[in-house]
């Protein structure tokens, strides 16, 4: 049987994070400038990470619901597993919705590969999903490694961006709750027995490999 997801959720996260960063964005205050305005004393080298960091945020976020979609498609009616899935899936959706508001407070081009990021995402979803319940875990898993290491790095970058903006330090407990919500998924994957999934391992670095090419293309296109 499939862990509940609530078997992985740390009490002190639960208790700790009372305010989430991403509420700014989902409830916001009219006239806030950390949500409606964007730094203008950023270097031109600062500008351009931040362009990067939120192009390659935003597809990363539409690739992962188009996963959970692909997932979902496929072991949506499994009681065991569907809810499981359904429960990530609406947290990407939330991700999603913030990383768009964001991508439009600091004016940053989507990137022109979105729509492959959508086809990739759903097939990469289902044909993990097919090879089965394992399979599917052990795709999420390897996704979020690969995501999570992704935000570390963004936050190390976002450390010499200077927080005199009120969106800068608000950018930062966002992509911070971002990444704690990812390794929470690779938690619940874990738990849910991903590494008995069929060749998890030679899965697991085709699927981050896979992950990290398409950060890179990303951040350029």
């Amino acid at each position: 049987m499939f862990a509940s997801s609530t078997v992985t959720r740390g009490l002190s996260r639960c208790f700790n994070r009372r305010f989430l960063a991403s509420q700014a964005y989902i409830r916001p205050t009219p006239n806030d400038a950390a949500t409606s305005t964007t730094p203008s004393n950023i270097t031109l080298e600062q500008h351009a990470a931040l362009d990067s960091a939120l192009r390659v945020d935003h597809a990363g976020e539409v690739a992962a619901n188009w996963i959970y979609r692909g997932q979902h498609f496929v072991l949506g009616k499994q009681p065991d597993v569907g809810p499981l899935i359904q429960e990530m899936w609406d947290q990407e959706k939330k991700h999603l919705a913030v990383m768009d508001k964001m991508q439009i407070q600091h004016r940053i081009r989507p990137t022109i590969l979105i729509e492959a990021a959508k086809i990739g995402g759903f097939g990469l979803g289902a044909v993990t999903a097919l090879m089965g319940k394992e399979a599917a875990m052990a795709c999420t898993e390897a996704v979020e490694t690969v995501i999570g290491e992704h935000y570390d790095d963004q936050l190390k970058e976002m450390e010499s961006f200077p927080s005199d903006h009120p969106s800068i330090p608000l950018l930062r407990e966002v992509v911070k709750e971002f990444r704690d919500d990812e390794l929470e998924h690779l938690d619940i994957a874990v738990i849910n027995h991903a590494q008995r999934a069929p060749a998890h391992a030679l899965l697991s670095t085709v699927v981050g490999m896979g992950c990290k090419v398409a950060i890179e293309l990303c951040k350029r296109f």
